[in-house]
């Protein structure tokens, strides 16, 4: 290793400890020893610091026990004359740096309020996000898992120019890659030159703007810890499975643009650590030799039109991009952009007018064929809405009517990753934007339907033939198409509705997320939906015949051990060899005994209210106390890996509205605690659930954090309202 950068990065290391030295005399001084120290609506503490040693830092105090850790990992600088091998002392050092960068920032919620925004996109104000919270991280970590995100990239310093860190943003972003952003070079940060050039920024557009401090690049390797943590079913203080674990399943790279100085390669030996190589556009030392990385280290002097095809090359990743005939950018990056009013060319649906989309089985198709009948964009006056209507007639040998409605909904996603193309909602709901600036380059309404042909073939190809595209933009021929959708959507809620999990004899797999969990399987039944909320046993069946050999696998039931607990021998077995024989069985209607595990992707957790005789479920979006005593966040540590934790379930919210849930534990007359937004944006599931349980006045029976937020608050309410769990057998 080059003694010129273990030299700089000793030093760096040396100024990041001191830093942090300060910044905890200064919170000592300020808040005194017992004060909190936590991130936004997290339950992983500090996560590198938790990651990687086990400690939880909850208050002030607590700091110091790292800050010793930290000095003791940190090395003197190489001697003049003496050479000696650098790499292990100057990985200590940026093991050290990441500590205390941990730390400096953390204080800065503290000694700084109102330095971050705490939101996942740049307020008005502020363009410094921090870290992010764990709603974020679930909803951006299951991108991770399924490989719409196959890695991120962490910029510090600024492009050259305005024009150059926009064509490089985009680069990444069609390259399916986050951005994570922190730090500057000559007072300018990568960040603001977006802003300036026009560019939206936050989690939602998968561009964002960590820190003005290099120091800020602590949330990108948080991310990274949490992601072992929460979705690997790694422990905390393992810090071997931790970084072999990122170095092995998150893809990242640090970019590094104009002076690196020593802070920045202190920081940077801390991302090599975790195998997350630099690429640099200085002229600096260069790492070859593999090692700690799967590739390089560190490659300098990369000029900025091929930097990111440099990086990629370096950290080993392998990028497919889906070719799709428009004249704008496309690929999952987009599909978080927003068009606000007054950016827009035009509006399709929403509530000022009729929208749907429709896909269908036909015959006689004409593969690639594009109509648009009506008026096209450039017929329409600017900022106005219109009706519209995405008719898409399919052909195929192996394709079936089951099909229809998973093809159908891609829509949302295919259109959305369109740079300048709004997509919301689905069905008979949908609403669309194209923005002034997409439309100048060139985007029309034909090219909706050719994204839709080409990503039919591209994603569908198992059962897929031909597809033909309709788009009307007339108010009659809307309507016309409207009137068959709709009895086409009532056929398929009924066809859905009537399977029971008794008239099927195969389940369906999930295991896409094992890429982040290994020993965790999900197994989607009729009436019990995938934890994530994105997978019914249709969904199952029909990804499975589109994709023989991908994520979602046939579990057979087999024969019945226990019915009322809903265990199979066919499902023992499957889950037993796809866990690792992590789980040997589990119950499929129970949360007490034997229950499902989780990857971490579930939407709510339910856990038992043992005073209460009843379960409490709390949703990712809900920050405050629950009457178990932890918040989600906590709760998620004791659910998320793959394990299996008796009294503790996650799982989707629609979940609640099966007749299997928790049916062996009383189902859903157990239910006594929940979110007040929670409980009424599933109400009318809650109230058709309960009204078949015999309980049709439960749902307002319910206690939410209005009636009390301990559980003996919640126990005092539950028997003034008469809730039916106090009449209830024994939970235990």
């Amino acid at each position: 290793m080059s003694k010129v950068i273990a030299t700089s990065v000793i030093a760096g290391a040396h100024q990041f400890v001191s830093e942090a030295e300060e910044a905890f005399e200064k919170a000592m001084d300020a808040a005194g020893s017992e004060a909190a120290i936590e991130l936004p609506n997290t339950g992983y503490y500090l996560p590198v610091i938790y990651g990687l040693t086990g400690i939880k830092v909850e208050k002030i105090k607590d700091i110091e026990q790292v800050l010793g850790h930290a000095r003791e990992l940190l090395p003197e600088g190489p001697a003049e004359r003496l050479w000696t091998p650098y790499l292990g002392t100057a990985l200590d050092a940026g093991v050290a740096t990441l500590f205390s960068c941990e730390i400096i920032e953390s204080l800065r919620y503290l000694l700084e309020p109102g330095f971050y925004t705490a939101t996942d996109a740049p307020t008005d104000d502020n363009l410094w996000l921090g870290a992010a919270d764990d709603v974020i991280m679930r909803e951006r970590g299951v991108e991770f898992v399924d490989g719409t995100a196959p890695g991120f990239a962490a910029i510090t310093g600024a492009a050259p120019d305005v024009e150059t860190a926009v064509k490089i943003a985009n680069e990444l972003k069609q390259k399916m890659l986050y951005v994570f952003i922190a730090g500057k070079d000559g007072g300018v940060s990568f960040a603001e030159q977006l802003v300036e050039g026009g560019v939206d920024l936050g989690w939602n557009t998968r561009l964002v703007p960590f820190s003005p401090y290099v120091s800020g690049h602590i949330w990108s390797l948080g991310f990274a810890t949490r992601a072992a943590l929460s979705f690997g079913g790694v422990e905390p203080g393992d810090y071997r499975r931790v970084l072999k674990y990122n170095k092995e399943r998150i893809f990242a790279f640090v970019l590094a643009f104009g002076e690196v100085t020593d802070r920045k390669y202190a920081a940077a030996a801390g991302a090599i650590s975790y195998g997350f190589p630099t690429v640099a556009t200085s002229d600096i030392p260069e790492i070859l030799p593999t090692g700690v990385c799967t590739y390089e280290h560190v490659v300098s002097n990369v000029a900025c039109e091929e930097i990111v095809s440099r990086a990629i090359d370096v950290r080993g990743l392998k990028v497919v991009v889906t070719e799709v005939p428009v004249p704008v950018s496309y690929g999952p990056a987009f599909e978080g952009e927003r068009i606000r009013r007054g950016e827009y060319r035009v509006e399709m649906g929403g509530p000022k007018s009729l929208g749907c989309e429709f896909t269908e089985i036909a015959e006689d198709v004409e593969d690639g064929k594009v109509t648009v009948v009506g008026p096209e964009i450039d017929e329409v006056e600017e900022g106005s809405t219109i009706p519209i209507a995405v008719h898409v007639e399919v052909q195929g040998r192996k394709m079936q009517k089951d099909f229809e409605p998973i093809l159908e909904r891609q829509g949302h996603t295919f259109f959305n990753e369109a740079e300048g193309l709004l997509h919301m909602g689905q069905r008979d709901t949908v609403w669309m934007r194209i923005s002034k600036r997409a439309h100048a380059a060139g985007l029309t309404f034909e090219h909706l339907g050719k994204i839709i042909h080409a990503r039919y073939h591209a994603d569908f190809a198992e059962v897929v033939d031909k597809v033909q595209v309709t788009v009307y933009t007339k108010q009659e021929d809307v309507e016309r198409i409207l009137e068959r959708a709709r009895k086409a959507y009532h056929e398929r809620d009924e066809r859905l509705g009537s399977l029971t999990d008794e008239s099927v004899d195969t389940f369906y797999s999930c295991i896409l997320c094992q890429s982040f969990a290994p020993t965790h399987v999900c197994v989607i039944t009729p009436e019990r939906p995938g934890l994530c909320g994105s997978y019914n046993w249709l969904d199952g069946k029909a990804a499975y015949e589109m994709n023989p050999t991908g994520g979602n696998q046939p579990v057979p039931k087999g024969e019945t051990i226990d019915n009322e607990r809903g265990q199979w021998n066919g499902v023992n077995e499957y889950v037993k060899e796809h866990s690792q024989g992590k789980v040997e069985a589990f119950n499929t209607y129970s949360m007490m005994e034997n229950p499902m595990t989780s990857c971490g992707c579930f939407e709510v957790i339910s856990c038992v209210l043992p005073m209460c005789n009843g379960i409490m479920t709390v949703n990712r979006e809900f920050k405050g106390d629950t009457p178990s005593g932890m918040k989600f966040s906590t709760l998620a540590g004791s659910v998320g890996g793959g394990v299996q934790t008796p009294g503790f379930l996650g799982h989707s919210k629609f979940y609640m509205g099966s007749p299997k849930f928790i049916a062996a534990d009383g189902g859903i007359k157990r239910l006594v605690w929940m979110p007040k937004e929670l409980k009424e944006e599933i109400r009318e599931v809650l109230e058709k659930a309960a009204e078949r349980a015999g309980a049709p006045d439960l749902v307002d029976k319910i206690a939410t954090e209005e009636n009390g937020t301990e559980e003996a608050e919640v126990f005092e309410y539950l028997q003034k309202v008469g809730h039916p769990a106090l009449e209830m057998e024994p939970l235990f």
